[in-house]
């Protein structure tokens, strides 16, 4: 089933001159310097944290050196239209800001497709990828949208995503997530150096009264001490990492804190919804 793509300018709602059958392929016709969001709806018209997202976007704007003010009530509107329009029911949905004509924006939706129980069930396997250290890291850039797609596609059988490595061999992030470890009783994972994930928000929130945080990136020298480990993202929310490099972390299964965090991560979630 393709997605349905608009731009949205100030007549309002426009056709594109492309297509895609998904938001992946609608990467290619995005502009590369410019910068984005992306995350799903529940109960077709339900978010959550986009207010968050939106926040992200115009900081990314402004890192980016973008002119970019939100007029967020006439955003929530198209994007209700199109969700309306494409009639697919929860959608996965992308808003993208071009560098040249930063307040008309395009507006993408695919039918969203939660991840598979199975892969939550029995955790994924990650590798590292040394000297990957993004510049700018702090804003999400269509660039980098552009730029991951070759790390992705490299990637081998069987592997779910990659860890990016600074020069030192600290472990950043993953290609479109923020990456956890549980080293010695802490939750683990990089404060500076990377993108600040919104589904990262809700972790801070919850994880005190689990386990202790520190915001110190693990080093790939510490794989094989590393208890746990997972990722998250707005989409995904947290998916459990089994195995770093080949090497199997724990017992090779989803460990008790990171299954005690997602529990509690999907009620936060449950209470915090909103209507679009």
């Amino acid at each position: 089933m393709p997605c349905l793509i608009k731009r949205l300018t100030i007549d309002g709602l426009q056709p594109v001159d492309y297509s895609a059958d998904s938001l992946a392929r609608a990467t290619h016709h995005e502009p590369r310097n410019g910068v984005y969001t992306i995350t799903n709806t529940f109960e077709t018209y339900k978010v959550l944290k986009l207010d968050a997202h939106l926040n992200r976007m115009e900081e990314s704007a402004r890192l980016a050196h973008m002119p970019l003010a939100l007029d967020r009530a006439r955003l929530r509107a198209a994007l209700r239209d199109l969700i309306t329009e494409a009639a697919f029911g929860d959608v996965r949905f992308r808003i993208t800001s071009p560098a040249d004509t930063p307040n008309d924006l395009i507006l993408s939706v695919e039918p969203f497709q939660p991840i598979a129980a199975a892969l939550i069930a029995s955790g994924v396997r990650v590798v590292t990828v040394p000297n990957a250290a993004r510049e700018n890291a702090a804003a999400k850039t269509t660039e980098w949208m552009h730029d991951r797609d070759a790390i992705q596609k490299a990637l081998p059988a069987g592997i779910y995503d990659a860890v990016l490595l600074d020069a030192d061999g600290d472990m950043l992030e993953n290609l479109g997530a923020n990456f956890y470890a549980i080293l010695a009783g802490e939750l683990r994972t990089a404060g500076a150096g990377v993108l600040a994930g919104i589904a990262q928000q809700i972790v801070f929130e919850i994880a005190p009264s689990i386990v202790p945080i520190n915001k110190t990136a693990v080093n790939v020298s510490d794989v094989p001490r590393l208890s746990e480990a997972f990722l998250t993202s707005a989409s995904r929310g947290i998916v459990p990492i089994i195995e770093i490099d080949s090497v199997t972390l724990g017992d090779g299964t989803p460990g008790t804190t990171t299954r005690a965090l997602r529990t509690a991560y999907t009620t936060w979630m449950q209470t915090h919804l909103e209507t679009l």
